[in-house]
């Protein structure tokens, strides 16, 4: 019995570093979506190094977190709910490594963008990124709480980052075509635009992968109408 007691504990301890473990990864793609807002707003070129360089530590805990989840499958062979949690944390941290991808291209953007006059002050962009990031923060929260309610509310939330993204394009067209010397800059903003937006669609697939984690139940390419 002792030994039976063990190894429920070790693998209830298993389970535990993998939540454990995406909620840290969770922190490191929320903190570069932010220095990134931050390095654009700010001018700050160091910022935006910063978080090309924290990229590679994303990529290399994405690595290792794939590699105890394939093991833990291996080895335990879980049944039924954990399997569902196992299988899934493996598509969340991928959605969360292109989350630190997407973050790390803006920040590629903002140092070009930094040697350029600047078009006008940002303000969707710093939005959508805080929307974003915020989605990222639910998203994981559902998980842990195992809510389907705050999921659901994460999938509500990438329509309003589409139509900001949507609204910059409109925006920048028409500055360039006032403007034609506006043009390299406004290309790179709209690169941005479209940066934040792809973040917000991993985040809504993060959301959709909990979904199914909680309620056994696949609402990938389904509206929540």
């Amino acid at each position: 019995m002792e030994e039976k007691r063990h190894t429920s504990a070790e693998y209830e301890r298993e389970i535990q570093e993998i939540r454990d473990g995406l909620l840290y990864l969770g922190v490191l793609t929320e903190k570069a979506i932010e220095e990134g807002s931050k390095a654009l707003l700010e001018r700050d070129s160091e910022a935006a190094r910063r978080v090309i360089r924290e990229d590679e530590q994303i990529d290399r805990f994405d690595v290792e977190m794939e590699e105890k989840c394939i093991r833990l499958l291996a080895l335990r062979q879980p049944a039924a709910r954990d399997l569902r949690f196992i299988t899934t944390a493996i598509k969340i941290t991928g959605h969360l490594e292109r989350i630190g991808d997407m973050a790390a291209n803006i920040a590629e953007k903002v140092l070009i963008l930094n040697d350029l006059p600047q078009i006008k002050p940002y303000v969707d962009l710093p939005r959508m990124a805080e929307i974003a990031r915020s989605m990222i923060h639910t998203a994981l929260d559902a998980m842990v709480q195992e809510d389907l309610e705050l999921a659901k509310r994460v999938r509500a939330e990438d329509p309003v980052i589409d139509k900001l993204n949507e609204q910059v394009f409109r925006e920048l067209l028409t500055f360039m075509m006032a403007d034609p010397r506006k043009i390299q800059a406004c290309l790179y903003v709209m690169q941005i635009s479209k940066s934040l937006e792809r973040i917000a669609d991993h985040a809504e697939g993060i959301a959709d992968m909990i979904i199914y984690m909680i309620s056994g139940k696949s609402v990938r390419h389904k509206s929540d109408s």
